[in-house]
């Protein structure tokens, strides 16, 4: 859980680092993992010499994995650019609600009634965020962030689970995944504003500080701990991140959402904060001493 909690902030620097690159949504979502596939190479031929070759389910996993991370930060990217990188981080953790639903049907991993009663709390609180009844809302396009923040969460949802179920492994898997999203996000940029190939200082070195802290260690640490513990724990955890991305946004980009987009992320955080507990399990009733001449069952 420590681990998980550790790369949920180290991640929540990824949105106000592409602002800083102030390059196309494209651009960032192609270089963060291209800067990321040596080092994660580096780590997955270390972890491949400890525990031989990876799986193919593993690979197989990591690779549909890499697909929807492409689609992920592509999307996300372009609610960056849309809505700011705050609201778009807490529209892009919607994804608490996809994975604990999605669980249920995939690891017969039960949601609780409480998290169908923050359904629609949470989806009040996108309709906040999205400026429909706001003229002071902040960002370039809310609507249209909104729109790219609900994909991103769809393809969060996926990758979050495609890397639960493929492998016990961290780094193999991650490093996949970094590969293939690298190669996906290079011929989809045309379909997104297209990519631009041609380094550029400073914003490629916020890029490539993007990649060696959010994508490599940060993401090296979550990986790490989706195998062992529940997908909708970890989703809870993930939580971390839009509520510290928030803040880092207002202190050093000078993002300023309105008070009622400001309203809808405390109602996001609430209602998922609320569907995400687990009731509190009935007591086990005290076992009453068998009766004279009955047989105690055997449990």
């Amino acid at each position: 859980m420590l681990i998980a909690v550790a790369g949920a902030l180290i991640i929540s620097t990824s949105a106000p680092l592409v602002r800083l690159s102030e390059v196309s949504p494209a651009t960032s979502a192609l270089f963060r993992c291209a800067y990321a596939v040596p080092p994660m190479l580096l780590l997955a031929w270390l972890e491949r010499r400890r525990l031989g070759p990876l799986p193919r389910r593993g690979m197989v996993a990591a690779w549909l994995a890499g697909v929807v991370f492409a689609l992920d930060l592509l999307f996300w990217h372009h609610a960056i650019d849309y809505v700011g990188a705050g609201l778009a981080t807490v529209l892009g953790n919607l994804q608490v609600f996809i994975v604990a639903f999605a669980a249920w049907a995939v690891f017969g991993e039960r949601p609780s009634s409480r998290l169908m009663v923050g359904t629609p709390v949470v989806f009040a609180g996108v309709v906040l965020i999205s400026g429909v009844f706001d003229s002071a809302a902040y960002g370039s396009d809310p609507v249209l962030g909104v729109l790219a923040g609900v994909a991103t969460s769809v393809s969060y949802a996926a990758f979050l689970l495609l890397m639960k179920g493929g492998s016990e492994r961290g780094a193999g898997p991650l490093a996949h995944a970094t590969v293939v999203a690298t190669l996906t996000i290079a011929a989809l940029s045309p379909l997104f504003g297209g990519a631009d190939l041609m380094p550029t200082w400073p914003g490629h070195g916020w890029l490539l500080l993007l990649a060696l802290g959010p994508q490599v260690l940060g993401w090296s640490l979550i990986t790490f701990s989706l195998p062992r513990q529940p997908a909708a724990l970890t989703a809870l955890l993930l939580l971390i991140q839009p509520l510290t991305t928030v803040a880092i946004s207002a202190l050093a980009l000078g993002e300023r959402p309105s008070p009622v987009q400001l309203t809808g992320c405390a109602v996001i955080v609430l209602g998922v904060l609320y569907g995400s507990r687990r009731a509190r399990p009935a007591p086990a009733p005290s076992a009453e001493p068998a009766a004279a001449g009955e047989r105690a069952p055997v449990v």
